[in-house]
């Protein structure tokens, strides 16, 4: 980076001397000129320079591509942090049973006796053995500490004997509703799904509010060297309910909020921040442009991975499960549309089938009830939806919220578990886009890795990490895909006046890529591509050339 110019500035940063893409419609321009946290002007290097001072900072792109700063709009801020300090039980930190073991062992040992050995990542059927660990695994190799290590889904969970105990769960305790628990001739393996793990959950020390503001820290600054400027924390609560709006708020006070967040409140019965939060007034659009109240979001089902998302056929094997659901259909329906009459926008979890119908139903019944043409209410994931249910979600102003990044982790496992032909089709991107329905993408990290080019090259490709086409009808192209990560992620949040694009009077939040994915093939976005230089409010907050932030 150098100044140049002459004469009283009016542009504190000038982009220049590459492709810089500032929304699908208005497509590339030369340069782009931002002044305090706004564009101030796009178009030709004889429009912009003009705006150069004394004062002003010009970034030479040397080829390189800026486009909007990237919105990740399905992640878990605080969740992601937290998990950035756990075990990392990912397939490329532990792809066999026995490393995951190791590392479970060696941090038992590194803790000391009693303390808690939390690990996420797994996936089993990734790992050497395509089975879950075991409870008597963990006993063996952490003897003396609780153990929880949770699937990469973070909707089954393997305990040890101690974290069971720890939950005062044991053969005899029953299963909840929305719950499992696996058993082999009468004995618990350690393996609990969705609301049978509460009992344990509750029992681990609670994170305090400074760990809370250092898991907001940690995660958002992550996400600014790759790109991503803007987030949803999809679940605000879940780790220690109400206590999170305070951490962040806290946060953003003391300018330890790295990235833009759009809060979803968790809303499920019993575990609710939606009271406190109305009494407050942190209602939908709450808030700035970098921390706002977005939408409640309820659980109705698991993971399509895990089995435990809610299938109007059931899964493959013997077992012949449909998976897990969290509500009836009235329970539903009476829960949205209590919140939908309290003005909140919804953001609920349904990936299988059937959970993806009873949702929209739901929505739609509280939508005739209170009419509002743009409440934008949205179906995380919406993994496996029917054709009838995509124009419903069409007519009723219901927008899909998925996760390209799944093809990419996950798509062989969805078509072990459902076969190929409900395997192959889901999360339909393209169908998506081409009725309209403007789908965003995400992460769901910690779930997946935030790393914004595997899900590129999902968009691009429909092709698993092993090289699986998940039906190729559904590619998208790569202004689609950036649009997905831009504009649709700004629209999703109702956001789309102030970011998402870079045209004038935006905010100027800029991601600058190590080459120019508008010319890239999909292999070297996947393999070669990095983001190289991040920008928030007209302030560079990462380089990786001197990697400061």
């Amino acid at each position: 980076m150098t100044s140049e110019g002459k004469g009283r500035a009016r542009a504190d940063i000038i982009l220049r001397g590459g492709p810089i893409w500032i929304g699908r419609e208005e497509g590339v321009v030369a340069a782009l000129a931002i002044f305090r946290d706004k564009v101030l002007a796009a178009g030709d290097d004889a429009e912009i320079m003009p705006l150069a001072g004394e004062a002003t900072t010009i970034i030479d792109l040397k080829g390189r591509l800026a486009t909007p700063g990237l919105n990740d709009s399905h992640l878990h801020l605080i969740s992601y942090g937290q998990v950035m300090g756990w075990v990392n039980c990912r397939p490329e930190a532990t792809p066999t049973l026995a490393s995951l073991l190791e590392a479970v062992g060696a941090r038992a040992k590194a803790l000391g006796p009693g303390k808690w050995v939390l690990a996420r990542g797994y996936d089993q059927t990734k790992l050497d053995v395509k089975r879950h660990p075991l409870r008597d695994e963990l006993d063996r190799v952490a003897p003396d500490n609780p153990v929880m290590i949770t699937r990469t889904c973070g909707h089954v969970s393997i305990y040890n004997s101690l974290a069971l105990a720890a939950g005062g769960i044991d053969e005899s305790s029953p299963t909840p509703q929305g719950g499992f628990s696996e058993k082999v001739e009468g004995r618990l393996t350690g393996m609990l799904a969705e609301n049978a793990r509460d009992p344990i959950r509750a029992a681990i020390p609670k994170r305090t509010q400074d760990e809370l503001i250092a898991d907001i820290e940690r995660g958002g600054t992550k996400l600014l060297s790759m790109g991503i400027t803007s987030c949803m924390d999809a679940a605000v609560g879940m780790v220690a309910g109400f206590a999170e709006i305070a951490a962040y708020q806290r946060a953003k006070r003391e300018g330890r909020l790295p990235v833009r967040t759009w809060l979803t409140l968790l809303g499920d019965p019993g575990r609710s921040i939606v009271p406190q939060c109305f009494e407050a007034g942190l209602v939908s659009g709450a808030g700035d442009a970098m921390l706002s109240v977005g939408a409640v979001k309820l659980f109705l089902d698991g993971s399509a991975g895990g089995r435990t998302a809610w299938m109007k056929e059931p899964y493959l094997g013997d077992d012949r499960t449909h998976g897990t659901h969290l509500f009836s259909d009235d329970e539903l329906q009476a829960e949205v549309s209590a919140i939908h009459a309290m003005g909140y926008q919804m953001a609920c979890h349904a990936i299988g089938d059937a959970a993806i119908e009873q949702l929209v139903t739901a929505y739609e019944k509280a939508l005739a009830a209170h009419p509002d043409p743009d409440r934008r209410h949205r179906v995380e994931h919406c993994g496996f939806p029917t054709a009838d249910i995509n124009a419903r979600m069409k007519a009723a102003g219901i927008y899909p919220c998925p996760q390209q990044a799944f093809i990419h982790d996950f798509g062989d496992a969805y078509v072990s578990v459902l076969g190929p032909e409900r395997g192959l089709s889901s999360y339909p991107f393209g169908t998506w886009f081409r009725m309209g329905l403007k789908p965003a993408t995400g992460s769901d990290a910690p779930v997946c890795d935030p790393d914004p080019f595997p899900n590129f090259h999902a968009m691009l490709t429909r092709q698993t990490w092993r090289g699986t086409v998940m039906n190729g009808q559904e590619r998208v192209g790569v202004e689609d895909a950036l649009q997905a990560f831009t504009e649709h992620g700004a629209f999703s949040q109702k956001q789309e006046h102030i970011k998402g694009k870079l045209t004038p009077g935006q905010l100027a939040d800029v991601a600058v890529f190590s080459r120019d994915l508008l010319t890239a093939t999909p292999a070297e976005i996947l393999q070669d591509t990095r983001c190289d230089l991040t920008i928030l409010g007209g302030r560079v907050v990462y380089d990786r050339a001197t990697h400061t932030m």
